[in-house]
């Protein structure tokens, strides 16, 4: 029988050691959180960016990431001006979204992928789930490609963004729960 670490380096085959490069035109950075107690609203940031340093027992890799608030993009551009001021992000002040990784963890088919995620000046820890999508070579650029998807669910409140009103019915406005999901597509540096 393979250990843990031969059968994660045997399911990552293709992701390499070395840099890997956040690629901002094939990543995402979405959130879901409930509007109004009825509906949920998803919303995505387009100003991403970070690295991924794969090592040699994939298990000890790290990432950084970090999001442009100003990037948010909820379809409705008088909610993102909203969602850019003080009631909420306070983009002027805090204008980025980041995250560092603490560690990566096998679960079942997957991994877990811890780190502390700093919003609106609040850094608090986080797992992701975390799937490897695999790895190619990229056609158009002849480089190595790879591609993950990570989610995890956060408390808003946690991170200070407090904001909401009540609503007549009970309930409040927003939610407090946001789902973060990430579909991130990464390019080894040369």
């Amino acid at each position: 029988m393979a250990s843990v670490q031969e059968q994660t380096v045997a399911t990552l085959e293709g992701l390499t050691p070395g840099v890997w490069n956040v690629d901002p035109a094939h990543s995402e950075v979405g959130f879901v959180v409930r509007h109004l107690m009825v509906s949920k609203v998803k919303g995505r940031f387009g100003g991403v960016s970070g690295t991924i340093n794969v090592a040699p027992d994939v298990l000890q890799s790290s990432v950084q990431a970090s999001v442009d608030v100003t990037s948010i993009d909820t379809r409705d551009e008088r909610r993102d001006a909203h969602l850019r001021s003080a009631d909420f992000f306070e983009a002027e002040k805090f204008p980025t979204i980041t995250f560092t990784s603490t560690g990566i963890r096998t679960s079942g088919d997957g991994y877990l992928l811890d780190g502390d995620l700093t919003i609106k000046g609040v850094t608090r820890p986080v797992t992701f789930d975390l799937e490897f999508n695999g790895a190619a070579t990229n056609p158009m650029t002849q480089g190595q490609t790879a591609g993950f998807s990570a989610e995890t669910e956060i408390s808003r409140k946690d991170f200070g963004l407090e904001w909401n009103v009540a609503l007549e019915t009970g309930g409040v406005m927003v939610g407090d729960k946001v789902t973060i999901q990430l579909e991130i597509e990464a390019a080894k540096a040369a």
